[in-house]
């Protein structure tokens, strides 16, 4: 796994009851979400490119 560096971030209350909602919609931490969200939108901007899994030997 990479490594992991922590990162402060300041949301305002109803932001972040809405993620809270959303997280445990959809069975992860907010933390997790919120690395979901960030990834996802990066793809999508071409930001960030897909990982492909190895190709089998």
């Amino acid at each position: 796994m990479a490594e992991r560096k922590p990162f402060l971030i300041r949301l305002d209350p109803e932001t972040l009851t809405a993620l809270q909602r959303w997280a445990g919609d959809d069975l992860r931490s907010v933390n997790g979400q919120i690395e979901y969200l960030l990834r996802r939108a990066l793809r999508e901007a071409g930001r960030l490119p897909d990982r492909k899994p190895p190709a089998p030997s």
